[in-house]
């Protein structure tokens, strides 16, 4: 008898409100190319994020040959929490607001022709061996694990994802340098311990932030020099500083330069724990730009948990 064909089925998760509504648009854009390719699709668009990785993980008991995930950061993030750790694929067509785990992988950003191009040539070439990324698990204070493919932040800048993902307007990655100028005026600094690779340290700081990839916020280069695939967590840790400092920190951060600054220090860990004291212990934090929740947190790298169409 004939060896059976593979499997040539896709289940296609849609953000409609990424990109302040640009995501149905694109999801039915990939839909098409997909089908055109000659791959059975299963589009799942819900009215909520848990409702949506509910369905995604009802769907992946078919054992489809990949999960493509359209929208932001935040669908990286759903993607990777269905997918990690297992053997089915992850691909994504960014048209969200950061889009910094895709421009981590080398993907069109601002194209989604270029990027629907570049999916379709991945599904038909590296599905025998798609890339093998890290990803961070993280365990709350409840127990729960949530997995991360791009960056955790823990600091000033989950405060200004929070407000960012209040605001209406601007759109696209202004929304976040407007957040920060808003934030800036009350925040402060917080007074964390920190256990890295099993050394504690008490720190002060304004901000944390853990990376598997190099950027957040719509390409703020937190960590310049990280690597998907090193076995290793970047962590960035800035010292409390004025104001002014603090503005004049950020258009380095944008260019990957503010490493050299003596508030500033980069270092790589394969665990973290992060707690925090005095007014501030409730921060809250974020992953892949979805609000996670309150500190501690308990953080560690898990080596080419991810498979990735990129």
């Amino acid at each position: 008898m004939p060896a059976e064909a593979p499997s040539r089925t896709l289940v296609v998760a849609i953000n409609p409100r990424a990109a302040s509504g640009r995501g149905a648009g694109v999801g039915s854009r990939t839909v098409a190319a997909l089908r055109r390719a000659g791959w059975a699709v299963t589009p799942l668009q819900e009215d909520s994020s848990e409702a949506l990785a509910a369905a995604v993980t009802a769907a992946l008991a078919a054992r489809p040959s990949a999960l493509i995930v359209v929208g932001g950061d935040g669908m990286v993030g759903l993607g990777a929490n269905a997918v990690a750790g297992t053997d089915v694929p992850l691909g994504i067509v960014p048209c969200g607001t950061g889009n910094d785990m895709a421009r981590n992988l080398g993907l069109p950003v601002r194209d989604v022709p270029a990027a629907l191009d570049r999916l379709v040539a991945a599904l038909d070439g590296s599905l025998e061996s798609p890339r093998r990324i890290d990803a961070g698990l993280v365990t709350g204070a409840d127990g729960r694990d949530t997995w991360f493919a791009c960056a955790l932040s823990a600091g000033f800048d989950a405060t200004v994802n929070e407000r960012a993902n209040r605001m209406r307007r601007p759109r696209g990655a202004s929304r976040y340098v407007v957040a920060l100028l808003r934030e800036l005026v009350t925040f402060g600094p917080v007074d964390y311990t920190l256990t890295i690779d099993g050394r504690e340290e008490r720190v002060p700081a304004v901000l944390v932030s853990v990376g598997n990839a190099g950027s957040i916020g719509g390409g703020m280069r937190i960590a310049p020099d990280a690597v998907l695939d090193d076995g290793l967590l970047d962590v960035l840790i800035v010292a409390p500083l004025s104001r002014l400092t603090f503005l004049r920190l950020f258009p380095r951060v944008f260019r990957g330069t503010h490493a050299a600054l003596p508030q500033v220090r980069l270092l790589r860990a394969r665990s973290i724990s992060i707690a925090a004291a005095g007014a501030r212990a409730g921060i809250i934090a974020y992953a892949d730009g979805e609000r996670l929740g309150p500190l501690p947190l308990d953080i560690r790298v898990v080596p080419g948990a991810l498979a990735v169409l990129a």
